[in-house]
């Protein structure tokens, strides 16, 4: 077959025409990346509490706090003093105090006499002498060698260290104290430890005291018609502040034989003093006590002012105890204090009617 030029150049065109009308095959794009996960949502952030607003204090419980501390110390206090006084009673003070106690006296007088010069006596006690005249207090309530005689209140023993040895051979001493061994948290404990320490240190010469544990709720003696002579020494301010003025009082009456003394010694307050505001100062009206102690049953034996100090005034910033022997101000007017001694006194003695 003949082919012209003119037919292949067409089979040429055609051949390209094809080829031009099938494009070649397109590579498929890559998938496109995963959309990111969301971010998970941010939680508020929690409300905080508001600080708890600190306790509030209560003045109550702080104050009963700091008695609790001050009477840890006042107890230790006292049990290292009653340690060194109980060391101090060695052989040779042992036998001064039998010799006391044996040897005979002519009055109660001169075994008080007699008892002020010994060692027995806690040191610094003495000194005290000239201001609260001991032999003409007790003489004046009526004291005698066989009495028996009971104390109201034996406080650090003042008087009962020169009581005991004078009534041991022939009369009986007894003393109020609160229960030792009450709560630990009452000082009315630590004053019943303070007796208990006070009659151990010396057997020979407490060792026939009788100790009559009381209530200061309560007090009760228990003995009827029994006693020569019962004496309290500066007591009274105490019973009235706590309540028991006329409890106090009826006890004692109830304790006496007919006939039996009650001697009072207190702190003298102005005469037109409320009782009720004077007793927080330690002080009593004189009438108002004569008054109270008659109305239960007593009769007035007499009075003495062996014990006034018209030097007193009675009007201090912590009453009575800013005198000697507390000096309640330490340092401060110390010496004005001291020059006024201490405090003015009444002392009254009173009798029960014979039947």
């Amino acid at each position: 077959m003949h082919i012209t030029s003119r037919t292949l150049l067409f089979v040429l065109a055609g051949a390209l025409a094809a080829c031009a009308g099938s494009p070649p095959p397109v590579e498929s794009a890559p998938p496109p990346p995963p959309a990111p996960a969301p971010a998970p949502p941010v939680a508020a952030p929690a409300a905080q509490p508001e600080a708890a607003a600190p306790p509030k204090a209560d003045p109550e419980a702080e104050k009963k706090q700091a008695e609790l501390a001050k009477l840890a110390e006042d107890t230790k206090a006292m049990e290292a003093k009653a340690d060194k006084e109980a060391a101090r009673f060695d052989d040779a003070l042992k036998a001064e105090v039998k010799a006391l106690i044996a040897a005979n006296y002519p009055s109660a007088g001169a075994a008080l006499r007699a008892a002020l010069k010994g060692k027995h006596r806690t040191p610094g006690n003495a000194e005290r002498d000239a201001a609260r005249h001991p032999v003409e207090t007790l003489e004046f309530f009526g004291l005698k060698q066989t009495s028996t005689v009971i104390e109201l209140g034996a406080g650090e023993g003042w008087y009962t260290e020169l009581l005991a040895p004078v009534l041991a051979k022939k009369g009986k001493l007894l003393i109020t104290s609160f229960d030792p061994n009450g709560p630990e948290d009452s000082r009315n404990t630590l004053y019943g430890k303070r007796v208990k320490r006070l009659l151990e240190k010396s057997p020979d010469l407490f060792g026939k005291v009788d100790v009559i544990v009381i209530d200061r709720d309560s007090p009760k003696l228990g003995i009827e018609g029994k006693a020569d002579l019962v004496i309290a020494i500066r007591e009274a301010h105490n019973w009235h502040r706590n309540g028991k003025f006329d409890a106090y009082v009826a006890e004692a009456f109830k304790a006496l034989k007919p006939g039996g003394v009650l001697g009072i010694e207190a702190h003298r307050a102005k005469p037109d003093a409320n009782p009720d505001e004077s007793a927080k100062q330690g002080y009593l009206p004189e009438a108002w006590v004569i008054q109270k102690i008659e109305s239960a049953g007593f009769k007035l034996g007499g009075k003495s002012e062996v014990n006034a100090n018209p030097k007193d005034t009675k009007d201090y910033p912590e009453g009575v105890w800013t005198l000697p022997p507390n000096f309640r101000l330490g340092d401060k007017d110390r010496a004005r204090y001291a020059a006024i001694g201490e405090s003015d006194r009444m002392t009254l003695k009173f009798v029960k009617p014979a039947r």
